[in-house]
């Protein structure tokens, strides 16, 4: 039980590290806020769970921690995430309502409004058919292939409003799983704005159960080492998402 409750404990870590790196000198307080939203954009840490220390987070920043708690009181005051005292405290993410409100909603839009959505669709879609490529001709170890199957499982038994967080956790594994870790970085940027357009529309029960039918043929095509088809596969299923985005967005 303890093994458990201490492999449970370092995961929220373990999938933030595509996202945080130490800042640049000159721009702590504003690099670090940008990558823990990017966190909570991503959904790598789900609501109602907890953030990293602030001793761990302010290391892995190589922030101060009176820097990282600026960074914390903004993004408390924006709504995002609370802070709980006691011997089960920290901060915490706060969760995110199941359908956005008209207000919240004109927010989302307005915050869309100034995106190139085709550029950013472009550009996704290079990176994901090449991280599909690459994971397909290397290979994956076991234990690779491991983190692959389970973040595909995950996407299968989720619940709908859970859905779109573990279809990113999905998408990122294998971007790790490439071995690059300047696409595992973009990516993990341009997924952040990908989900803020995916805000914006419905979650589509006949769409949803094309993409699972998609991811799976992925995985299989990624495990059988077959690269022309985990990057044509990749890119079919790049090119779903894209076209609802143009049809509700554009």
């Amino acid at each position: 039980m303890a093994k458990k409750d201490a492999a449970r404990k370092s995961e929220p870590a373990d999938r933030l590290t595509p996202v945080l790196r130490p800042v640049r000198a000159g721009n702590g307080f504003e690099e670090a806020l940008e990558q823990i939203l990017q966190v909570l954009r991503l959904g790598l840490v789900a609501g109602g769970e907890r953030l990293p220390a602030e001793r761990e987070l302010a290391e892995r920043l190589r922030i101060s921690r009176v820097t990282l708690r600026e960074v914390l009181k903004v993004l408390t005051d924006q709504g995002l995430v609370e802070s709980r005292r006691g011997r089960y405290g920290g901060t915490f993410v706060l969760p995110r309502p199941d359908a956005p409100s008209q207000g919240v909603e004109e927010e989302l839009r307005r915050r869309v409004s100034g995106v190139d959505i085709e550029d950013v669709l472009r550009f996704r879609e290079v990176l994901e058919v090449g991280a599909a490529g690459l994971c397909a001709a290397h290979g994956l170890s076991e234990a690779e292939a491991s983190r692959l199957r389970t973040a595909l499982a995950a996407t299968h038994d989720a619940p709908l409003g859970d859905y779109r967080r573990l279809d990113t956790l999905l998408h990122l594994t294998l971007a790790e799983l490439s071995g690059s870790a300047r696409l595992t970085e973009q990516y993990a940027s341009v997924r952040a704005t990908v989900n803020d357009l995916l805000d914006c529309i419905p979650l589509l029960v006949r769409n949803l159960e094309h993409s699972q039918q998609q991811h799976t043929a992925l995985v299989e095509a990624v495990l059988a080492g077959d690269a022309d088809a985990a990057r044509e596969v990749m890119r079919e299923h790049c090119g779903g998402t894209a076209a609802l985005l143009r049809g509700f967005l554009a």
